[in-house]
C-alpha cells in the first residue's frame, strides 16, 4: 500500500502539468485516434476495394470436394447432353415445327445457360480448392443467372398458355398461337428477363459493400451479396421488390388459372384416350412448373429460424442445377414424337461417323 502510495504521490496530476506539455500530450493522442482511425476504415473495405469475393466450399476435405466435382460434372454432362439433343432435334425436324416445340427448344436454351452460369465455377472451385471469384465474374454471374432464371418463369407460363389454348380452344390455336405469335411471346419472355436482371443486377452492385467479401453460396446471388452491404436503400428496393413480385405473380396467377380451364376440359372428355392424350401432355410441364415455384417460394420465405448455409445450398441446388438436369427427361419420357426425333438424329450421327471412319480407313 505504501508504494502505490508512493507511486500514486510521484504521478503528475493534470493541475502539475505546464501548458506546454498538456498541448503536447493532446496532440500525442489525437494523432493516435486519427491512426486508430485510419486503421479501422482499411480493415472495412467498400464497393471499390473489393476485387473478389469468397464463395462458399461445398466441403472441408479433399475427398468430399473431389466427390462433389464428380457428382457436378455428371450432372452438367446429362444437363448438356439432355438439353442439346431436344434443342437440336427440334431444330433439325421439320414434323416438330410447333408452338409446344418451339417454346420446348427455347426452354432447353434457358436451361443450358443457367446450369453453365453457375456449375463450372463450382466444379473448378472443388478441383482447385479455390473459393475465390472475381467481382466482374460474380456480376456476371449475378447477371446472366437473373436474366435465364427469370426469362424461364416467364416462358413456362407461355407454355401452360399454349397447352390451355390447345386443350380448351382448339379451332382458334392457329390464330392465338400462330408462328408470329409464337416469336412475338418468347422474345417478351427473354425481353422482361433481361430487364428485370438489369435492375436487379444494377442495383445490387451499386450498393457499398462494407461487411467483408464472403458469400454465403456456392454461386453469387443477390440476397447474399445484398447482405454484404452497409446500407438498405429501402424504397428503391421497395420498387424493384413490387415489380418482381406484380411479374411472378401475374405468371402464378395466369398459370394456375391455365391449368384450372385445363383440367375442366379434360374431365368434360368422353373418351379415356383423349384424357390420356392430355393429361401426358400437361403433366410434365406441370411437374416443372411445381418444381420451379416450390423452391423459389421457400427459398425467399422460409423462417429464419430454419435457415442455415447447408440448407441454402441444397435449397440453392434443387433450383439452380437440378432443374436443367432432369427437364429433357421429364418431357422427353412419354413424348413419343421427340423420341423418334432423338433417335433418329443419334441414328444420324452415328452412321455418319460410322462412314467417315469407313472413308478413312479407305
Amino acid at each position: 500500500m505504501e508504494a502505490f502510495n508512493s507511486v500514486s504521490l510521484r504521478r503528475p496530476s493534470r493541475q502539475h502539468l505546464s501548458p506546454q506539455r498538456e498541448r503536447r500530450l493532446r496532440a500525442q493522442l489525437d494523432g493516435k485516434h486519427s491512426r486508430c482511425s485510419h486503421v479501422q476504415e482499411r480493415q472495412m473495405p467498400n464497393s471499390s476495394s473489393i476485387s473478389e469475393f469468397l464463395l462458399l466450399a461445398l466441403a472441408d476435405t479433399r475427398p468430399l470436394q473431389l466427390l462433389h466435382f464428380w457428382l457436378l460434372l455428371g450432372i452438367y454432362l446429362a444437363a448438356l447432353l439432355g438439353n442439346g439433343l431436344i434443342s437440336t432435334a427440334v431444330a433439325c425436324d421439320h414434323r416438330l415445327h410447333t408452338p409446344m416445340y418451339f417454346f420446348l427448344l427455347n426452354l432447353a436454351l434457358l436451361d443450358l445457360g443457367s446450369i453453365s452460369t453457375t456449375v463450372p465455377k463450382a466444379m473448378a472451385n472443388a478441383l482447385w480448392d479455390t473459393r475465390a471469384i472475381s467481382y466482374t465474374a460474380c456480376a456476371a454471374q449475378v447477371f446472366l443467372f437473373s436474366f435465364l432464371l427469370s426469362a424461364e418463369f416467364y416462358l413456362l407460363t407461355l407454355m401452360s398458355y399454349d397447352r390451355y389454348v390447345a386443350i380448351c380452344k382448339p379451332l382458334h390455336y392457329g390464330t392465338l398461337v400462330g408462328s408470329t405469335a409464337c416469336a412475338s411471346l418468347a422474345a417478351a419472355a427473354w425481353g422482361t428477363g433481361l430487364l428485370n436482371a438489369l435492375l436487379h443486377t444494377a442495383n445490387t452492385f451499386s450498393l457499398p459493400l462494407c461487411r467483408g467479401n464472403t458469400v454465403d453460396q456456392f454461386f453469387c446471388e443477390i440476397p447474399h451479396i445484398q447482405k454484404l452491404s452497409c446500407s438498405y436503400p429501402y424504397l428503391r428496393n421497395l420498387s424493384l421488390m413490387t415489380f418482381s413480385v406484380f411479374l411472378f405473380s401475374g405468371c402464378f396467377v395466369s398459370t394456375v388459372l391455365s391449368y384450372v380451364q385445363i383440367f375442366r376440359a379434360v374431365l368434360r372428355m368422353p373418351s379415356v384416350q383423349g384424357r390420356h392424350k392430355a393429361f401426358s401432355t400437361c403433366l410434365p410441364h406441370l411437374a416443372v412448373v411445381s418444381l420451379s415455384i416450390s423452391t423459389g417460394l421457400f427459398t425467399y420465405l422460409k423462417p429464419h429460424s430454419i435457415s442455415s448455409p447447408a440448407m441454402d445450398v441444397s435449397v440453392a441446388i434443387l433450383y439452380s442445377v437440378v432443374p436443367p438436369a432432369v427437364n429433357p427427361l421429364i418431357y422427353s419420357v412419354r413424348n413419343q414424337a421427340l423420341k423418334g426425333a432423338i433417335w433418329e438424329l443419334l441414328l444420324w450421327m452415328f452412321s455418319s461417323n460410322h462412314k467417315d471412319s469407313i472413308s478413312l480407313r479407305r
